[in-house]
């Protein structure tokens, strides 16, 4: 009996990695619930950053900056106050600016998006479900559950270069979300709520209910998880669009 109880965890325990990854995308549980076990983060958020300097270069070489910056201030009703000198000045130094900003700050995006969404969602699990969840096991439950944002830059490249060089609209390049179907001029608050209906994002939602569910199942059972999940980003999408609404 000693034998076979001690088996128990080397089995569990024998889901690699790159195994965990994969198995996050065809079987989240069996995936997430090793995580919960036996958390591990780096190599999920290694792939997240890797993939995100690679969106970082497409988008670089892809992009016009200064036809790009021109097109999004006309789009603003505050650049008809300006005068053609002001526009073309902004223009320049915006396109100076945007590829030093792009290559310094998107390749380190996704490690502040799993340091905090692991923050808020450890502490919204243990306040309303009990979850007595720590810190490595929400670091890892939130990296793998990303993982879904791999196929999004992979679709994202293939949008970069098969369509003509400064057609992208970099806020909003898939149209994976009810954003993207918005007529133009559409009230800015309106198209921050429709970007956040976004099927990756659901799909993110999803995997870390089933993190979560893993780390106590007792307590974290039914649709309780995912209404934890779903409500802090409820929460988080009210708090953007009125923002946005006030600032636009």
């Amino acid at each position: 009996m000693d034998g076979t109880a001690a088996s128990g965890p080397e089995v569990s325990a024998a889901i690699s990695a790159p195994a965990r990854v994969i198995g996050v995308l065809f079987s989240p549980k069996k995936a997430l619930q090793d995580v919960a076990r036996k958390p591990n983060w780096l190599f999920p958020l290694a792939l997240l950053v890797l993939f995100s300097v690679a969106a970082t270069l497409a988008i670089n070489q892809r992009t016009n900056w200064r036809e790009y910056i021109g097109q999004q201030m006309e789009k603003s009703p505050r650049a008809a106050q300006l005068s053609p000198e002001q526009k073309a000045q902004r223009i320049e130094a915006g396109a100076k600016i945007a590829p030093i900003i792009t290559y310094a700050l998107r390749p380190l995006g996704p490690v502040f998006f799993v340091l905090l969404v692991a923050s808020v969602m450890m502490g919204a699990y243990n306040l309303l479900g009990g979850a007595g969840a720590r810190f490595p096991a929400a670091l890892g439950i939130i990296a793998h559950a990303s993982i879904p944002s791999l196929l999004s830059s992979i679709i994202l490249f293939a949008v970069l270069y098969l369509r003509p060089p400064g057609t992208v609209d970099l806020e909003n390049p898939l149209a994976t979300n009810v954003g993207a179907f918005l007529p133009d001029g559409s009230a800015a608050w309106l198209v921050s709520l429709c970007r956040s209906v976004d099927i990756f994002s659901f799909w993110t939602l999803a995997l870390i209910a089933v993190g979560f569910a893993a780390v106590n199942p007792r307590k974290l059972k039914g649709p309780k998880p995912y209404a934890i999940a779903f409500a802090v980003w409820a929460v988080f999408v009210a708090v953007r669009t009125g923002w946005t609404w006030i600032v636009s």
